[in-house]
């Protein structure tokens, strides 16, 4: 029997809403989901659980209903002007209402000093509502790699923030030339989740190319080019899987959000218990 829990995340299944994500999650056989009370782009569905009660209500109905936790909700983007307490509480207690135990955090903010001061502001908001902010890299963001999210999780939790963490996404340690070894250098009690998925190919050298495969050009675990078994061998035995996994291609040929979920679900098992 596995001792890994997997995760549906929302990129996975985009167009569906928060309700319907739990379902689908259910169907396919996953034990959590990821949810977006707030979009991460302009142009992606709004399904406003900060601000629509009866959508947040029925929200949690299903998730009692089907016995699916919430993993973590995202995203929080710390910017320049960003004032946490002011822009980032009712997302606290939205998260705390639906049983979130993680949230996704990216660094969209070119001053380290800022990120790290708002980063330690956040985990001190998240912590009355139990939940723990995972610092994301991104190539195209201000916190690029993995070195440098290290180095602003070790800031923040010396500062005495011990629920600040950090989170891998294998697309992100591929896209920006992170390596393994400094992978195994990071405290297990740092990561709660990571995101799991694959992709194909050398690192573009266009930062809008690799922005656009990480948004809708991934791979099934296995089917690309990262050393998958390699990252998990670095990372907590028991570590939760999310997969997040945007396959446009597939959505634009008619292949439905549950098949697309069943189908990364399965990819992951065989990659990651075989």
């Amino acid at each position: 029997m596995s001792q890994h829990r997997y995760s549906l995340a929302a990129l996975t299944v985009l167009e569906l809403s928060p309700p319907d994500m739990v379902e689908v999650a259910a169907q396919a056989g996953y034990d959590h989901v990821g949810l977006r009370p707030i979009p991460a782009t302009p142009n992606e569905p709004t399904f406003p659980l900060l601000t629509d009660a009866a959508l947040l209500r029925e929200t949690c109905r299903r998730l009692r209903d089907t016995g699916i936790q919430v993993a973590d909700i995202e995203i929080l983007r710390l910017k320049s002007e960003t004032r946490v307490k002011a822009d980032f509480e009712r997302f606290m207690e939205v998260g705390a209402e639906l049983g979130a135990s993680e949230i996704l955090v990216a660094g969209n903010d070119d001053s380290e000093t800022r990120t790290l001061d708002n980063f330690a502001a956040l985990c001190e908001l998240a912590r009355p509502y139990g939940l723990y902010p995972h610092l994301e890299f991104m190539p195209w963001t201000g916190v690029k790699n993995l070195l440098q999210a290290h180095r602003i999780v070790a800031a923040v939790r010396k500062a005495g923030h011990d629920n600040a963490c950090l989170l891998v996404d294998a697309f992100h340690l591929n896209r920006s030339a992170s390596r393994l070894e400094d992978l195994a250098k990071v405290p297990h009690e740092w990561m709660h989740y990571v995101q799991l998925c694959d992709v194909a190919g050398s690192i573009p050298d266009d930062v809008d190319e690799i922005t656009r495969e990480a948004r809708s050009e991934r791979r099934f675990p296995g089917d690309g080019d990262i050393d998958l078994k390699g990252m998990l061998a670095l990372l907590p035995a028991d570590i939760l899987l999310s997969l997040e996994i945007p396959t446009e291609g597939l959505r634009n040929q008619g292949v439905s959000a549950l098949e697309r979920a069943r189908m990364a679900l399965d990819k992951a098992r065989r990659l990651v218990e075989t």
